[in-house]
Parts: C-alpha cells; structure tokens; sequence
C-alpha cells in the first residue's frame, strides 16, 4: 500500500471529528503533507462519495458518510489500493528451471492469499472505529 491510505483514512477521521468544512490546508497541515497532495486524495473521497465540498468564503470539504459504515476496505478500494502488490516477478516461465517456471505463479498466490486477508481485516474496521481508538473516552 502507498501512503496515500494512511492519508486517506487520516483525512476522513479528522472530517468525521470536526464536523465541519475545512480547507485542503487545514488538513494538510494536520496530516504533515503539503495541500496538493491532500486535493488529489479528497477528489478520490469525494467520487467514492465519503466527503462532499462547499464553496465560497467558508468553504472546504466536510464528511458526509456515516462514520460505522465506511470501512477501511471502502477507503483502499476508493483509492485503488492493493495491501500487497509486488513489482517485479521472480523467475520465467520460459525456463527449463522447474523452481525459475514455477515461483512467479506461486508467489502471486501468496500475495493474493495476503490480500484477502487484508482486505478481510479492512472490511471489518471502520472510520468510527479509529476515532474511538483515539478518543476512547468520547461519549
């Protein structure tokens, strides 16, 4: 996964908590990014419909969703994100070598097996979930 998911999940749960609309600066400055990077995540959030923007004087972006039901699956597949994704394969099919045919396929089935389990992990937590792991004593 890139860094992108973390700055998407952080975006959504300081959305969620302050309730309100808040610049791409704003978040920015809370997440440790710069605003631009912020913007191209946000139009991800928005088309995924977890967020929705106002413009004007007081505008921004503000969270939309309910914050049980968006899981971190909902947010990675948003973003295109894949948990365990692996650039270069080992090996040729081409290859007398039965371990050089052979690993390149048995490796994708590991990482695929390694996604489906992140992505089970993911489905079961959602943005509520993290805000309550930071504020555990909010009613």
């Amino acid at each position: 996964m890139t860094s992108e998911f973390s700055i998407a999940v952080h975006t959504l749960v300081f959305l969620n908590h302050k309730q309100d609309c808040q610049t791409s600066e704003r978040i920015a400055e809370n997440v440790c990014t710069n605003p631009a990077r912020i913007r191209k995540i946000l139009s991800k959030l928005k088309k995924a419909g977890f967020i929705a923007t106002k413009e004007g004087i007081d505008g921004g972006c503000h969270f939309v969703a309910e914050p049980g039901a968006i899981t971190l699956e909902m947010i990675a597949c948003a973003l295109g994100e894949t948990p365990v994704h692996v650039s270069k394969r080992t090996g040729s099919l081409d290859m007398d070598c039965q371990i050089a045919s052979g690993m390149g396929g048995v490796m994708d089935d590991i990482y695929e097996q390694l996604n489906q389990a992140c992505f089970k992990k993911l489905s079961e937590m959602t943005i509520a979930d993290i805000d309550a792991m930071i504020f555990p004593d909010a009613p």
